[in-house]
């Protein structure tokens, strides 16, 4: 839309044909360019007169003569190295710069549900609702103010087998976010009055997590009904365990696994001699541990069934994949035969191929458990996925691969969670090469693999 001044000016300009001596507003300063180029500038009006144009300019179609174009943007830019160094104790410290003015920095660190026995059940998930609490060098008030100070966001998330801390910040103010990071893992207090006020929030959100994420809950109890030993150990605490665990059962936890030789530092964003000088005076001296291994696990299958009164059934059905995530091949393989099923959690903005929720009520459950165990014998029967299907499921984990990494706290994660997973980051061109040498054989073999393993089942509902 042009404003009645705009389009008063305007007309000026096309009546006077941008001369400067009839529009007494208009003064353009002396424009300093080439020979070639300046013969095609002229206070002369232009009039509209058909042809005037072709006659001042030059063709469109071939390039200007005696004009030197500046040198394009190369096709490929070399991204810069994931930099690591291991410290006298054994923490790792990595990094990978970028351009632009954030960063992302995080500790990872190798403990999770699997690691606890006894009397530690549940501190994992307490564990994940304390961190950025009190410390020896600053109460709970004074983290808060500090993160806030840096315009930073922080936050911690717990899972099986590893615990993640993350803090996003400028890069000016990158030793101050390193400082409360390793501050926080190192001289954590907890405080009897804060695990207590976890306990109880905790325990209301256990109450209401049935309701409001019935997936989370089914999930969790996949786990524990599908395996005896450490991966069967539940991630939410229990009633009984929430009951029992204090800040000293929590911390003798804590200072059994948060060993140096069971951390890694990782940013991205930053120069990796930087952090190194910021991080090292601070976790040199972290004291090392005794070799851990992860506890013994066993598959065996079987079945959760919850009954409660709901409109909605959830069903899942799980099975083994040997290997997991340290099988980088068959991980691969695994993330496309789930897009291929239209595997998720949600149908969301990211629209079809995410996984949907189904409006039908708890007498279509039989049904939907046959579509789904027949899809799965579809693709462990050979002949029965076409090429253009697996391209299309290749093409949609690649996409998923690509646009997650251009967020840098994916990046950072990812730097953390490989180095504790396979001991060191392997480039996105090694999964990427993984994903291209992927053929239907393949993905039947492993749909062979899966079917044949012991079936684990859950309902949570009318069903």
């Amino acid at each position: 839309m042009v404003r009645p001044w705009n389009r008063l000016f305007l007309s000026k300009l096309l009546q006077n044909g941008f001369n400067r001596a009839s529009v007494g507003a208009v003064q353009p300063k002396a424009v300093h360019c080439p020979e070639t180029a300046s013969q095609f500038f002229s206070n002369e009006s232009l009039s509209r007169t058909m042809g005037n144009y072709e006659k001042r300019f030059p063709s469109l179609f071939h390039p200007i003569p005696g004009i030197k174009l500046s040198p394009c943007l190369p096709d490929f830019v070399e991204p810069h190295p994931t930099m690591i160094t291991t410290l006298p104790n054994g923490l790792k410290i990595a990094s990978e710069d970028s351009p632009g003015p954030a960063a992302s920095i995080g500790i990872y660190v190798d403990c999770g549900s699997v690691y606890e026995k006894g009397d530690s059940a549940g501190a994992t998930h307490l564990l994940e609702r304390l961190a950025f609490k009190s410390t020896k060098n600053r109460t709970r008030m004074h983290v808060v103010r500090d993160i806030e100070g840096t315009g930073g966001n922080a936050g911690a998330t717990g899972s099986r087998e590893q615990m993640a801390y993350i803090y996003d910040t400028l890069k000016a103010y990158i030793p101050e976010a390193v400082e409360l990071l390793v501050d926080s893992i190192r001289n954590p207090l907890f405080l009897d009055f804060e695990v207590e006020e976890q306990v109880m929030n905790v325990k209301r959100e256990i109450d209401e997590i049935v309701a409001k994420d019935p997936q989370q809950f089914l999930l969790e109890s996949l786990h524990v009904a599908g395996y005896s030993g450490a991966l069967g150990n539940p991630m939410m605490a229990s009633e009984t365990a929430l009951q029992r665990l204090d800040g000293s059962v929590i911390g003798e936890f804590y200072f059994e696994n948060y060993t140096a030789d069971r951390i890694v530092l990782a940013a991205f964003g930053v120069d990796h001699e930087h952090l190194l000088g910021i991080a090292e005076p601070l976790l040199y001296d972290l004291m090392g541990g005794r070799p851990v291994s992860v506890p013994n696990s066993a598959y065996n299958g079987g079945e959760a069934r919850f009954k409660i009164d709901s409109e909605r059934t959830h069903v899942a059905l799980a099975f083994e994949v040997p290997g997991g995530w340290r099988d980088d091949k068959n991980a691969t393989a695994l993330t496309v035969l789930q897009t291929l099923m239209g595997g998720g959690g949600s149908f969301s903005a990211g629209g079809p191929g995410k996984g949907m929720h189904s409006r039908l009520g708890s007498d279509f459950v039989a049904k939907a458990v046959d579509v789904a165990a027949a899809e799965l014998h579809a693709i462990a029967t050979p002949g029965q996925v076409t090429q253009v299907e697996l391209d299309r499921a290749k093409n949609a984990t690649r996409s998923a691969i690509l646009m997650n990494l251009e967020s840098r706290a994916i990046v950072a994660e990812d730097i953390g969670r490989q180095i504790l997973t396979y001991g060191s980051r392997k480039p996105v061109e090694h999964f990427l090469r993984c994903l291209d040498e992927l053929n239907l054989d393949d993905l039947t073999v492993l749909a062979q693999k899966i079917i044949s393993s012991p079936l684990t089942m859950g309902c949570l509902g009318d069903g």
